[in-house]
């Protein structure tokens, strides 16, 4: 069920969320319940926050979008596991260590240096075609 996420300027009363660990809690959460369910949060979660200005750091609007993608409830717990914390802050310091400014970032495996902000594909086609 893959949609196409159209970006909108954040033009909601209330701000638009000043971190991500809920949301990367919970996409953890839906990657251990399989791929399937990783693929249809971040969907979702893309959609809730670009498209429809949705506050994904709002335990509420977190559990209504796990809800209506019909994900199991038990697994949602697992978003509550330290250990996900624990993996977020430490992926977190690795891109700081890695030069990461911003995002997006991609860094290629095995490969120096971060490409930060969103480039035309041929920017991105040529830093996987280096050797």
């Amino acid at each position: 069920m893959e949609t196409e996420t159209i970006f909108k300027v954040w033009s909601t009363e209330e701000g638009p969320p000043s971190h991500s660990i809920p949301p990367h809690q919970v996409i953890k959460a839906a990657a251990r319940v399989g791929p399937e369910a990783f693929e249809l949060m971040h969907d979702r979660l893309f959609r809730a926050y670009f498209s429809e200005n949705r506050n994904i750091t709002d335990n509420q609007v977190l559990l209504e979008l796990w809800t209506e993608l019909g994900l199991p409830i038990e697994g949602l717990e697992e978003a509550e596991d330290p250990e996900l914390l624990r993996e977020i802050v430490s992926e977190h310091n690795e891109a700081l260590q890695s030069g990461v400014t911003g995002v997006p970032a991609v860094r290629k495996e095995g490969g120096f240096g971060v490409l930060i902000g969103a480039e035309p594909e041929e920017t991105y086609r040529r830093l996987v075609s280096r050797g």
